[in-house]
């Protein structure tokens, strides 16, 4: 036996519950809940649900999950390396090409800074040419059509009535077409500030975070597993929404819309993603330091 299952013996036998009412009460089979009492780790389906049923143990025992596995680390199998190897797989790819890819890496700036050169010639020469076509224009047009000045001012000044009764409907058009466009931009200026929701970080504590969600008219909460995860949701007036280990695949969706705040504890932080309002939710605190987070989501209704 070790000390762990010792602890967990001794605590259960002074709350006065037996192996099978701590089975009614966590769902774990009872020679499993034997097995942690007893150290036998072998007889487990793997790493992974020695941890989760190890958490659900000492939460029936109103102990502190966190502290029995940073107390009893020595005794407790780690998860990680042996839960996730397709990460794991595509963290090594990555550096088996990081060699090949870093001689690219290294010309790049050369490259782009070639492009920039080349493009600014280009850029010069079209104005160039264009400087070079538009005088040359000019020049045709002064040798072909000699401007009369007096001809010209005749030419003015009799359209002259004629340009002032139009330039009075003129006017009243133009303030019709400017009401149109004022009314036009109102309404695109309201369009561009219709909400979109905001993500941030409030609080960063250890393994736990707290969030607030701002700017959104619902509150849709997503939980989805790519790996045996065990995931506790609950409000925050403590109210529990659901509480079971997820294997791969499962989905978990909860409204939290009438709620100001959602609480969850994540055993398996690499194997759960979560979505808020179809959005993906990124972990402040990396996965890969803290397997076991504890998230708080604060909502604030938009108004």
């Amino acid at each position: 036996m070790t000390e762990l299952g010792d602890r967990f013996k001794q605590e259960r036998e002074a709350k006065g519950l037996s192996l099978n009412q701590l089975q009614d009460m966590t769902k774990i089979q009872k020679r499993y809940l034997a097995g942690i009492e007893e150290g036998n780790y072998a007889m487990m389906p793997g790493k992974f649900y020695v941890r989760a049923f190890i958490k659900q143990y000492a939460e029936a025992l109103d102990l502190d999950p966190d502290e029995i596995f940073e107390q009893y680390k020595n005794d407790i199998p780690t998860t990680y390396n042996e839960d996730l190897p397709e990460q794991l797989s595509r963290v090594q790819s990555r550096k088996s090409f990081s060699n090949r890819t870093s001689k690219v890496l290294d010309l790049l700036p050369k490259l782009l800074i070639g492009l920039f050169v080349i493009g600014a010639i280009v850029l010069v020469w079209y104005w160039m040419v264009q400087s070079a076509s538009k005088e040359e224009n000019d020049q045709v047009n002064q040798g072909n059509n000699p401007v009369n000045i007096e001809e010209q001012t005749d030419i003015v000044t009799e359209d002259e009535n004629a340009e002032s009764g139009a330039t009075e409907e003129g006017s009243e058009n133009s303030a019709d077409t400017n009401e149109d466009t004022k009314k036009e931009d109102e309404e695109t200026a309201e369009e561009q500030e219709e909400l979109t929701q905001s993500i941030s970080v409030a609080e960063k504590n250890g393994s736990s975070t707290v969030y607030e969600l701002t700017d959104a008219d619902t509150f849709e909460l997503e939980v989805v597993s790519t790996g045996a995860t065990w995931v506790s949701v609950k409000n925050g007036a403590g109210k529990t929404f659901f509480e079971k280990t997820l294997q791969k695949g499962d989905k978990e969706t909860v409204d939290f819309t009438d709620q100001t705040e959602a609480f969850l504890r994540i055993g398996n932080v690499p194997g759960t993603e979560l979505y808020i309002n179809g959005e993906k939710l990124e972990y402040a605190v990396s996965p890969n330091e803290q397997t076991t987070q504890n998230i708080t989501i604060r909502y604030t209704t938009s108004e």
